[in-house]
């Protein structure tokens, strides 16, 4: 009897772009944009509704995607954090294993040389946040700036690199979009799309944040925070002053999501060159696509920009996957996962055994991605943000529990050291909400008798999810200080 041919190892073609909320993608049903080659990575595989980032901000998802650890184990908590370098990352162990490995675009884990990417047989990557057009770019031989647009650049590294693998190697090739982070600078073959005026305003744009915590009522993330840099015209006299606020922030909105959206067509335009490149090659069938973002964005929600805050829109990421022959096309998962969780499904893909990876915190999607079910699967995820109060947004220290039906959030209002956050503490506050009854997260409830018991049940919820994934609770001031340092 003939055996079938065993299939050989599965590549990894790993998408990452900042800031690319789910609800700008049309597969997340997008009232705002169509994005038809990012659909087709879920609709040829799975899309994943209830993926979540730990802490929303670049630097420390990025170093939770790349080790599958809490930023309290990788050390790197904030944008002013460096990577510890001592921390294992999924492409290092691929690497180990005879992969083929490279990263070019946005690494934004430091610029420090232990901070640098490793495991990678070839990388350029921008110094910080990088520039749109004709940006910097270093990698082991050096720095150099490279003329054109970022999006393209990195897209035609990442086809480069594919075009010089035998015909069999396996990769592992990360494309790490700068777009479509602040400044939101369109390529200019994209200015004819989403023009002003066209863009449908979110429900709750209009939110007076009534109710809220101090902390977050205060925060510099507003429409009306936007800069004339971000909407790169001057606010009309006319509009000027308190009493035209909302005026104002409506004509802000729709420059800033012009400018994003069209930021976000250059990324599609990426994706459906590599994919293209994939079934041009004969690599698409044993190739693992993933496209994913750092974490969730405002766009508009509440009357904000930015990420940080536990809110839904900030702490959503999208994850599509495509897996021919082992993901079933139009997949939906529902299952609550994190970007804790990438770096073991990733290897478990590859064969790879956990222990490769061992200080990773994370547990493999790969039953839910073929259909199947865990039963222990976890039905809440943790949540902490440490950049307390830095100088740009002023958003608060804070943690969280969300489960399907109810979110709640600590306060606690203390940078106890982590970098970038100032040296002021507020007092403690506490959000809850009814994520059944008030999907949208306009209505605090956690000083509501009629929920104190379900207060009590997150409460204890959330302090066992702080166990099991060795993060200390806030103790007051005088709370241990972590050692940040690498």
């Amino acid at each position: 009897m003939t055996r079938p041919a065993a299939r050989p190892r599965p590549s990894i073609l790993f998408v990452l772009t900042d800031d690319h909320a789910a609800h700008a993608i049309s597969a997340y049903g997008s009232r705002v944009n169509s994005t038809p080659s990012i659909d087709r990575v879920g609709a040829e595989g799975a899309r994943l509704d209830a993926m979540y980032c730990t802490n929303s901000i670049c630097t420390p998802s990025r170093a939770s995607i790349l080790t599958g650890t809490y930023s309290h184990v990788n050390g790197a908590c904030s944008i002013y954090s460096q990577f510890d370098y001592r921390v294992r990352t999924f492409p290092e162990v691929l690497q180990e294993r005879g992969y083929r490995t490279a990263l070019y675009g946005k690494w934004h884990l430091g610029t420090a040389e232990k901070a640098t990417p490793r495991g990678f047989e070839d990388w350029k990557v921008f110094p910080d946040q990088g520039d749109y057009v004709d940006p910097v770019m270093y990698g082991p031989g050096g720095q150099e700036r490279i003329r054109g647009y970022a999006t393209d650049i990195i897209t035609a590294q990442a086809t480069s690199f594919l075009d010089e693998l035998g015909a069999d190697d396996p990769f592992c090739l990360l494309v790490h979009h700068k777009a479509p982070h602040r400044p939101w600078v369109p390529h200019p073959r994209h200015e004819h799309l989403y023009e002003v005026g066209t863009i449908p305003e979110p429900e709750t744009i209009g939110d007076d944040h009534e109710g809220r915590s101090d902390a977050v009522r205060q925060v510099r993330m507003t429409l009306d925070d936007l800069t004339e840099h971000d909407v790169k015209e001057p606010v009309p006299e006319e509009l000027r002053g308190e009493e035209r606020l909302r005026e104002r922030s409506a004509w802000k909105y729709q420059r800033y999501m012009r400018d994003y959206l069209r930021t976000v067509q250059a990324v599609d335009d990426s994706v459906a060159t590599l994919l293209d490149w994939l079934e041009e090659h004969d690599r698409a069938e044993d190739t693992i696509v993933v496209y994913t973002s750092d974490q969730g964005f405002f766009l508009g929600d509440h009357g904000w920009f930015d990420k940080r805050l536990m809110f839904d829109e900030s702490l959503t990421m999208p994850f599509l996957v495509r897996w021919p022959g082992q993901i079933p096309a139009g997949t939906e998962v529902e299952a609550m996962a994190t970007n804790v969780d990438i770096a073991a499904t990733l290897l478990e893909a590859c064969g790879v055994e956990p222990a490769a990876l061992p200080a990773q915190q994370g547990r493999s999607l790969l039953p839910w991605l073929r259909g199947e079910s865990v039963e222990d699967w976890p039905d809440a995820v943790y949540y902490r943000y440490w950049e307390h109060d830095e100088p740009a947004h002023h958003a608060p220290a804070h943690y969280g529990i969300r489960t399907r039906t109810h979110k709640l959030i600590h306060y606690y209002n203390d940078g106890l050291g982590s970098p970038g956050s100032s040296d002021a503490v507020w007092p403690a506050q506490w959000e809850l909400y009814d994520l059944v009854a008030d999907p949208a997260e306009l209505t605090n409830v956690a000083e509501d008798p009629a929920y104190a018991g379900i207060r009590a049940e997150l409460e204890a919820q959330l302090a066992r999810l702080q166990a099991d994934v060795g993060d200390a609770p806030y103790a007051g001031p005088d709370t241990p200080r972590l050692d940040w340092s690498v």
